[in-house]
């Protein structure tokens, strides 16, 4: 086996006339609004309040409200492992790309990478291990070395010749806060983000995505009634533009609101001192369809297979490989 994974990036646009993949994780943010009866009116849906979200931040020299248009490309990452001369690939990681499109001089400026976030090995380590190893258990707690593996392919993918090659600037994860935990609104806020959280622990998540070289912040943004969570490895603040940053807040948030709406689409805003509730029934439904026990049991059903077609098969070879790469 050679001392490193390679990796191949494919790319597809997301737009109303999207239809996921037969590798594509169907848990996905994108893949669960293009299936079903209503597929194009979901997506037409979810791409225009994306549109008007970012032009309701980026107000400047923007009168109409109608000057700037977000376009997403899908990218999709399979993992290559080299066996004995046969070159064996799974499709490790999804992420979305962002393109922020300026109607008024008609250029197209390259936006954020990462954004959404999917990958089967973490449906696996949450859906399948972590709920294996708490079986028939009284307390809860985490297998050793959870996440080790998954943080390992991520940090090798980010540094691997094939990222460098179609991206020019580290990945931004952007996820819903934890319902487990409280947030204190600090007195810092960005022009852009809004107004920064911190909050009184770690959370799983964030534990998980420490382990793929990534540290979290959590801002308000401006009309915004709950913080987001943006995951990064430099600086948040400085090393992105802000044409950038509004490309992930207007793509995330509108998700959130279609999958979370309890909590950001919530008809009153976070305090200073703030715990997101799953259960709080004040909040407005979009007029997107999203089914949410089907989201769950297909994350179990894709966790299963990750076992079955990767985890299994090359147990060894990974263990193998995750302890080098860490070293």
């Amino acid at each position: 086996m050679n001392n490193d994974f390679t990796f191949t990036i494919k790319s597809i646009s997301f737009d109303e006339n999207y239809n996921p993949s037969e590798n594509t994780r169907l848990t996905t943010n994108f893949a669960n609004l293009a299936r079903g009866e209503k597929r194009q009116e979901n997506l037409r849906n979810a791409l225009t309040m994306i549109d008007n979200r970012f032009n309701s931040l980026a107000h400047e020299n923007n009168p109409n409200g109608d000057r700037y248009s977000v376009e997403l490309e899908i990218i999709s990452v399979e993992l290559n492992i080299d066996i004995e001369g046969k070159r064996k690939t799974f499709p490790a990681i999804e992420i979305l790309k962002t393109n922020i499109v300026d109607k008024k001089t008609h250029q197209r400026t390259e936006g954020i990478v990462g954004n959404n976030f999917s990958s089967y090995v973490r449906d696996y380590d949450f859906s399948v291990l972590l709920s294996e190893h708490n079986k028939n258990q009284s307390t809860f707690n985490i297998p050793e070395n959870f996440g080790d593996l998954h943080g390992n392919i991520f940090k090798c993918f980010v540094n691997s010749e094939a990222y460098k090659k179609h991206f020019s600037k580290q990945p931004v994860i952007c996820l819903s806060v934890s319902s487990k935990n409280t947030y204190h609104q600090t007195d810092y806020q960005h022009p852009v983000l809004g107004v920064e959280y911190q909050q009184n622990e770690l959370s799983l998540t964030d534990q998980y995505f420490n382990k793929m070289g990534l540290q979290a912040r959590y801002f308000m943004p401006s009309n915004s009634v709950a913080p987001l969570a943006f995951y990064f490895s430099g600086d948040l603040i400085s090393d992105y533009t802000d044409l950038e940053l509004l490309g992930t807040i207007s793509t995330m948030e509108t998700f959130q609101r279609i999958y979370r709406p309890e909590i950001y689409n919530a008809n009153s805003p976070a305090g200073k001192e703030y715990q997101p509730n799953l259960n709080n029934q004040d909040h407005t439904l979009t007029e997107i369809v999203y089914d949410r026990e089907e989201r769950s049991r297909l994350a179990i059903e894709q966790g299963k297979f990750t076992e079955e077609y990767f985890i299994k098969p090359y147990q060894t070879i990974l263990e193998q490989w995750s302890t080098h790469y860490a070293l």
